[in-house]
């Protein structure tokens, strides 16, 4: 058992003390219908060439029906700045810019990070298969292990693991349950591969659990304290970690956050992730993930040999990840992001390859874990149109 192991298993035995005090909390109820909306607080643009007019805009409209705060943040040539909306529905207090929120699925981009840092110091190869890092993960249904290299690109072929529900509803249920990193990745095996390895590429958590796993093996030490000393640390993301575990609550300042269960406009701030681990349960601010970005980029975390390859799309049909990154382009210009989405809190990062532009934006959006799409073409594209 690894010191990760062990640290989350004494962190489990007090979930359920943690759980039983929340619950005397009332978390959910009506939210005020109208909330006062309160004039976006945002920077002049630095540099000539970014016009901020729609993002200024689109902070102008929020507190709506959907988003309850939006901060976001443009660097590169030219930086700017805005936040909008209400930090807590019931109060209408106004939004806090340095809130720290959920980043969901953007830890991926950490987790990478630290595999590759891996790789650079010829502790794991990228095309080793994962059984000579994790020997007994994999039963031998799999007669052909996914390397390191096709986990960090999603092209595994492992199945989803378990899960405590598929719906935000069925999941509001069990919010302050615990189902470990183990049994998320012991439900996925047990079902053998979906696919051979490299044959697919299919987005899903499971493939950076297993990285997770990989890191404390390798490393022997946790995959919370690697990420701090290799990634947050250097960078100074002063205010990005992990929750205690099963801890389901936000330290520090932050917005709170809501969603539709049911008819009824319900607080989900406090939610044990755990399950996400390496795949999605990091907390994060703006300025933090601005760092982020301007590290992985710059070469600071990721060796610039290493960088090219997390940057490459594999050749396979269909495929838009390279590692835990996406590729688009958007009026002819490349830009790779990712996004992070959990129950009230989207989360989205951006940037050319080259850093001319860079976006990070967390909006408090009941929608949050929908299609994620209106979000991004109403608080990130416009950063990328000039």
């Amino acid at each position: 058992m690894t010191s990760g192991t062990t640290a989350r298993a004494r962190a489990t035995a007090v979930s359920a003390l943690l759980a039983s005090s929340l619950l005397l909390v009332p978390l959910a109820g009506t939210a005020a219908a109208h909330p006062a909306r309160v004039s976006p607080a945002v920077s002049a643009p630095d540099a000539a060439g970014f016009d901020a007019t729609p993002l200024e805009r689109a902070l102008a409209e929020v507190p709506d029906g959907d988003v309850s705060a939006a901060l976001i943040r443009v660097g590169g040539k030219g930086r700017w700045s805005g936040s909008a909306g209400v930090r807590d529905l019931r109060t209408g207090a106004p939004a806090l810019s340095h809130a720290r929120f959920r980043a969901g699925s953007t830890t991926k981009v950490v987790t990478a990070a630290v595999v590759l840092q891996l790789v650079a110091e010829k502790r794991v190869g990228l095309d080793a298969p994962v059984s000579r890092y994790l020997p007994d993960l994999l039963p031998p249904s799999f007669t052909e292990p996914p390397t390191v290299r096709q986990l960090l690109t999603y092209t595994s072929g492992l199945r989803p693991g378990a899960s405590l529900g598929s719906t935000t509803e069925e999941m509001y249920a069990h919010r302050f349950e615990t189902l470990t990193p183990d049994e998320v990745v012991a439900a996925s095996v047990a079902q053998g591969p979906a696919h051979d390895p490299g044959d697919h590429q299919v987005y899903g958590n499971i493939h950076y659990t297993v990285l997770g796993m990989l890191i404390e093996k390798v490393t022997g030490d946790s995959y919370e304290h690697q990420a701090a000393v290799r990634v947050f640390r250097p960078l100074g993301m002063r205010h990005t970690g992990f929750p205690g575990g099963p801890d389901p609550r936000i330290h520090g300042p932050h917005n709170r956050a809501y969603t539709d269960i049911g008819a009824r406009t319900t607080d989900v701030t406090e939610w044990n992730m755990s399950d996400r681990w390496a795949a999605g349960d990091m907390i994060s601010t703006t300025a933090d993930l601005e760092r982020l970005v301007f590290g992985v980029f710059g070469g600071k975390v990721v060796p610039p040999s290493l960088l090219d390859q997390m940057l490459t799309v594999p050749d396979v049909d269909g495929a838009t990840y390279g590692m835990a990154l996406e590729r688009f382009v958007i009026d002819g210009r490349e830009i790779w992001g990712k996004t992070g989405s959990r129950p009230g809190y989207h989360t989205v990062l951006g940037a050319t390859r080259d850093l001319s532009r860079t976006v990070v934006y967390s909006v408090n959006a009941k929608s949050a874990r929908e299609d994620g799409f209106p979000l991004v073409q109403r608080f990130a594209l416009p950063a990328f149109a000039s």
